[in-house]
């Protein structure tokens, strides 16, 4: 029999280590560099810090470390694979090595697989470019494991009162659990911009004018027509969006009985202006059609076929053969499939009605964590929807659902025994930081050059689809679509990292960096995040040994520290 008092200190034991495993303890502990946010970005700071000699601690506020690079983005999008270096490319090169283990290949053949993405390992290379998550997760914590990092799970930022400054510097910043966090240098890892926002720094949400930087791909993109620039604004406005004629109405072809789930009233607005809405996000599912990993799609409980009418109304506007509907991609299926290693995908939007949800996320940068979770959970209810209407309902062509059913989530990716979906949404844009230099559309076409490079990035300005709305025929169309390639890879400032210095003089922002809508559409790879994480933590470790605020230190001796770390910061 048991006595009370083994009872009670049995008790404080077991409540002492949840504590400790939330971070509770660390609360005392003063730090170096505090990380806010465990995406590939902190990741790679964290790595940088450590390997520099400092304290570090990175405060991840799920239970998953990686971001996308571990919940479902494994095609990596980079446009030139040269210009990634450091740590960013030590990662590609670790998941080669994982995949060089014949143990790594479970339910496929390692000559079997055929790398048919965007963006190709090539024969011969020393890294590899597409992976599965569980793959990424666990290279990440492989290289982790050999720092000195204190990684601390499930804490959120308090981001009504939990930054603590002293004039312009943050000594904490505290978590909604109370534990607080002190350091020298702070880094702001996350998709959102939190510790950002929270600790007063200037930003930006949406899209400016095109007058305002002097750009022509920024604002509302709805013309379909352009007889100067055919190549880009038309095939953006092309691109993703729905074959001609489909009806918005609730009743076709009747104004009053209103419009069909997801569609904006009135215009879209007139073309370059800017607004505050936000492109769409989707999640990147992680699909096999390997019978014993599968799950088949199921439909949600709270499934609402009107939510997909738009979707049956496109393939019914299509006046041939559906293979014909588009030119380009999957001739079939709204998806761009690419295929991962052992037999999965990474999974992405294509087409007019797609995975994006389109229209249903401006709130989110600044919405609470509850308000978040209700944003997040209503993606995943519409992206479910979606899969389970591709597959099996009857209005969807037969080809289409016969290419559809015969893949599903995968038992073995993200939490075991859930439903194969990932927690982590595609946060493709959300706070963008405003400081002493905005990079914007001139930099990336390299008509405006920068003498203070931290890395490089090469992807073309992308942007997915902004808003639904009726045009002025009366049919549907989407909005906001970019795609401009063919520009060479460029160089990104310093001080588009670093916030202004009378607002902040310890505070570095990696991923929420200082860009217009239209170049942070080319910034935002996973890839240049690693490269961006890796150059921050460097320029504050040198702004603790120097004394300085990030934005007085010696960019000559931080230039030289990350070539030293083969970094790529110009075009040879």
């Amino acid at each position: 029999m048991f006595t009370k008092k083994f009872i009670q200190a049995l008790s404080l034991s077991v409540i002492f280590l949840m504590l400790s495993y939330s971070g509770i303890f660390a609360q005392n502990k003063k730090y170096d560099v505090v990380i806010y946010g465990g995406t590939s970005a902190g990741i790679a700071s964290a790595i940088q810090t450590s390997r520099m000699g400092k304290s570090v601690v990175i405060i991840e506020p799920t239970h998953r470390l990686g971001g996308l690079t571990t919940g479902g983005l494994g095609q990596t999008d980079i446009g030139n694979k040269h210009v990634i270096g450091g740590i960013s490319r030590e990662f590609y090169q670790n998941i080669r090595k994982h995949y060089d283990d014949p143990k790594s290949w479970k339910w496929q053949d390692r000559n079997a697989y055929m790398d048919e993405g965007q963006t190709r390992t090539e024969k011969g290379e020393d890294a590899m470019w597409t992976f599965e998550p569980s793959a990424a997760l666990k290279v990440y914590h492989q290289m982790l494991s050999k720092e000195k990092i204190d990684i601390v799970y499930g804490e959120r930022l308090n981001r009504e009162s939990g930054v603590t400054k002293k004039g312009n510097q943050i000594e904490s910043i505290e978590m909604e659990s109370g534990s607080k966090y002190t350091g020298k240098m702070f880094i702001d890892a996350t998709y959102e911009g939190d510790l950002m926002a929270a600790a007063e720094i200037s930003y930006r949400i949406g899209r400016e004018s095109n007058s305002e930087y002097g750009e022509t791909l920024n604002g509302v993109q709805a013309n379909k027509i352009s007889a100067t620039l055919k190549w880009t604004l038309s095939r953006n406005a092309y691109n993703h969006n729905f074959i001609d004629r489909v009806d918005p109405y609730i009743v076709k072809g009747d104004p009053k009985s209103g419009l069909l789930p997801y569609i904006t009233e009135g215009p879209p607005g007139v073309d370059g202006e800017g607004d505050d809405k936000i492109q769409a996000y989707c999640f990147r599912m992680t699909l096999t059609d390997h019978p014993d990993n599968r799950i088949p799609f199921k439909k949600p409980e709270n499934y609402n076929e009107l939510n997909y009418e738009l979707l049956f109304r496109n393939y019914e506007a299509a006046p041939g053969p559906i293979e014909e509907m588009y030119p380009y991609g999957d001739k079939l299926v709204p998806w761009i499939n690419s295929p991962m290693p052992n037999r999965k995908t990474d999974t992405n939007n294509q087409k007019g009605f797609s995975t994006d949800f389109i229209g249903q996320n401006y709130d989110y940068p600044e919405a609470s964590y509850e308000e978040r979770e209700k944003i997040v959970q209503a993606h995943r209810d519409y992206q479910q929807g979606l899969m389970w209407t591709l597959a099996y309902h009857p209005r969807i062509p037969e080809k289409v659902r016969n290419a559809v059913s015969r893949w599903g989530t995968c038992k073995d990716e993200y939490e075991e025994g859930s439903d194969g979906w990932q927690e982590q949404l595609y946060i493709r844009e959300a706070r963008r930081m405003v400081s002493d230099y905005v990079m914007t559309q001139k930099n990336c076409e390299g008509i405006d050059t920068i003498e203070d490079p931290v890395g490089m990035a090469a992807y073309g300005m992308d942007s997915h689809h902004i808003q639904r709305y009726v045009d002025v025929n009366g049919f549907v169309q989407n909005e906001g679509n970019v795609e401009a390639h063919g520009f060479s890879p460029y160089s990104i400032s310093y001080r588009s990292i670093v916030p202004k210095k009378e607002e902040c003089e310890n505070l570095l922002v990696p991923v929420c960096v200082s860009a217009t809508h239209i170049a942070f559409g080319s910034i935002r790879m996973e890839p240049v995040f690693m490269v961006l994480g890796q150059s921050a933590a460097t320029a504050a470790c040198q702004a603790i040994d120097e004394k300085k605020a990030v934005q007085d230190i010696n960019y000559s001796l931080l230039q030289k520290r990350l070539l030293d770390n083969k970094q790529i910061l110009r075009n040879k």
